[in-house]
């Protein structure tokens, strides 16, 4: 599976023989540094560029295009060289961009020789900067990593050279854009894009170049952020016919989807629903773009026939206020017939609208009947047989299942709600009572009590889909009123360390983490991410922090807060267990630390809402089975591949 990085990000090379592959928007320079064990480039002759594109194990292309695969074969590079820097610049010359942030963004795939994608990065977020190193190949104990850097830089390749180490930074850079320019390397255009051919690109998480890190959250009354990507809209039938599941908009990613399996339908039937059916280049990518598809279709078809009612019910008003202003309807039976006449009217209308949504919802139900069974774990409920075959993965998926999404109208058909991994910002567990049904016939210690467990099975599910070692679960319990629910995570031994309690236990934990986001910080915007402290553990990680914001101090709020701003762009998530109510009584103090989180419920609640329409989605968290020990046998599993890993 690929590995789609985010700046600052990680992963191990299978093999030593690779392709870089560049796709950019308009011609750019590919280059290739070589670095020793401090990343210092030691001359001239350690740099691939244009006009000298061969370097020992590493080759480059000898013109700017749009287009570009780089050679490397790891194993035949000098002893002495430990890391490789795959650098872009743009050309320089009357009519072309001076800056990244002009142009497309980049997008950089380390591949095999055979052309499967081994890790993908996609450089968002650059602005002035003409120069930037996209990835580093590097050494450690032994073993070829990849990390997804991102750095650029406005002084163009002078400023990058500088920033390496080589002596004549500016000299190099000037005779590397004089080659360009010279014709020793031909500037090639673009091929021309198409609106039907193009790869559909998602933000490769929160810390995509820092960029959705940075975005502005998404406010309460709005929806997660996987809930309205208009990339995978699928098309409406003309004149609000019946939804076409040959997806005509959602089947044009190179490589195209494998053909459907099912027999072709009938002629005027709609075609029967597949399985990752959408763009995608990969089953779980297509899968992931099926699922906003359904999406973005149920709330299209609701809100059709939610306005049609409105517009029965309007209709009906106008006829009687027209039949009952005429003092004549008023004597015997004629204002009688008017408004049953108006009613009946309002009844065939409202009658085809309903037609017309159990059309699209019948469609969109066996669409999720075969879709839901193809799920992987990650996108499955817990009631899926996938997790009967769980094994723990060596890549993480491109989403998590936080849990389902339905309307009134079609209370049976539920809508899984994703979110992309990495995760891009916290999540609130809101423990308190709100004005659901839901709420409303559940007592306040049993509804702290589902929340607690509502927190357990996300983190369960989190731990499930990343490799083993790589996602580390710390909690904090100042109370240590969660020791009931937090078993299944101490039982199986896959906490980071027993649950802190007290106030010494919560200043340890948040002064750790925040360590950890401050030395991650500082060593990649010093580009010096090898110089971390070798028991800095690089993984990402998650704080689940229980009945907030009692037993925390100002000091341990401000560090929550921190961790909630900046902790996701380095790969520390928060997951707060907390009653809003209680935490709004200490005043704006905690405003920025809520409204930078997702807010889920422990039980139905509609507090979401779609981009397209503002339906108030009802959302509803993950539930193990009655009875059922998939929880615990995932998390066992869990914890074998961790002290495997460590033997």
């Amino acid at each position: 599976m690929t590995a789609e990085l985010v700046r600052g990000q990680n992963h191990t090379l299978p093999q030593t023989r690779l392709e870089i592959r560049v796709s950019a928007g308009s011609p750019v320079v590919a280059g290739a540094t070589l670095g020793d064990e401090r990343g210092t480039v030691r001359g001239a002759e350690w740099i691939a560029h244009p006009a000298s594109h061969r370097v020992p194990g590493l080759e480059v292309s000898r013109q700017a295009a749009a287009d570009h695969r780089l050679a490397v074969d790891l194993d035949a590079l000098p002893a002495e060289v430990h890391r490789v820097t795959v650098v872009l610049a743009l050309p320089v010359g009357a009519g072309r961009p001076v800056s990244f942030g002009a142009v497309a963004a980049p997008f950089v795939a380390v591949t095999g020789l055979d052309g499967t994608e081994i890790a993908t990065f996609t450089l968002t977020g650059l602005d002035t900067e003409s120069a930037v190193s996209a990835l580093e190949l590097y050494r450690r104990q032994g073993a070829w990593k990849v990390r997804a850097v991102g750095q650029g830089y406005a002084a163009g390749l002078a400023g990058l050279f500088a920033d390496q180490g080589v002596a004549e930074a500016a000299e190099t850079a000037a005779a590397i854009q004089e080659a360009v320019a010279s014709g020793l390397a031909r500037s090639v255009t673009p091929p021309p894009r198409t609106t039907e051919g193009e790869r559909v690109r998602h933000p490769a998480g929160p810390a995509a170049a820092g960029a959705q890190a940075a975005a502005p959250p998404v406010p309460e009354a709005q929806p997660a952020e996987p809930l309205g990507d208009p990339a995978s809209a699928r098309t409406e039938a003309p004149g609000g016919g019946p939804i076409d599941y040959a997806h005509p908009r959602r089947q044009t990613s190179a490589p195209p989807p494998p053909p459907p399996t099912a027999p072709p339908a009938a002629p005027g039937q709609p075609a029967r629903p597949v399985a990752g059916d959408a763009t995608g280049w990969s089953m779980d990518e297509r899968l992931y773009n099926q699922i906003w598809g359904m999406f973005e279709d149920l709330a299209r078809a609701v809100a059709a026939y939610r306005s049609a009612v409105d517009f029965a019910e309007s209709r009906m008003d106008q006829e009687l206020d027209r039949a009952l202003s005429d003092p004549r309807n008023r004597i015997g039976g004629a204002g009688d017939r008017a408004r049953e006449a108006a009613r009946a009217k309002r009844d065939e209308l409202t009658g085809r609208a309903r037609e017309a949504l159990e059309r699209d919802l019948a469609q969109l139900a066996a669409e999720s009947a075969v879709v839901e069974p193809a799920l992987p774990a990650a996108y499955a409920g817990w009631d899926n047989p996938v997790w009967h075959a769980y094994r723990v993965p060596m890549e993480i998926p491109m989403a998590l299942r936080l849990g389902d999404l339905l309307l009134g109208e079609a209370p049976d058909l539920r809508i899984p709600l994703l979110v992309r991994l990495p995760l891009e910002r916290g999540i609130w567990i809101d423990s308190g009572r709100t004005a659901s049904e839901a709420a409303a016939s559940t007592t306040g210690d049993q509804l702290r009590g589902l929340a607690v467990e509502t927190a357990v099975t996300l983190a369960a599910r989190l731990l499930a889909v990343y490799p083993a070692g790589e996602f580390s679960v710390h909690v904090v319990d100042p109370a240590g009123s969660a020791a009931g629910q937090l078993s299944p995570l101490v039982g199986s031994g896959v906490l980071a360390g027993p649950p802190a309690a007290g106030a010494e236990g919560v200043a340890s934990v948040l002064a750790h983490l925040t360590r950890r986001v401050d030395l991650v910080q500082m060593a990649i915007r010093a580009g010096a991410a090898d110089s971390l402290p070798p028991d800095l553990d690089t993984g990402e990680h998650l704080l689940i922090v229980n009945d907030f914001p009692h037993g925390f101090d100002d000091r341990a709020v401000t560090q929550l807060r921190y961790l909630a701003d900046e902790g996701p762009s380095v790969g520390v998530h928060l997951l707060m267990v907390a009653d809003r109510e209680d935490a709004r009584a200490y005043g704006p103090v905690l405003d920025p630390l809520w409204r930078s989180l997702l807010r889920i419920t422990p039980v139905a609640d509609d507090h979401l809402a779609d981009p397209w329409v503002g339906h108030a989605w009802t959302y509803e968290p993950l539930r193990t089975p009655q009875g059922s020990r998939v929880l615990e046998q995932v998390l066992a599993l869990v914890a074998e591949a961790r002290r495997g890993g460590r033997c």
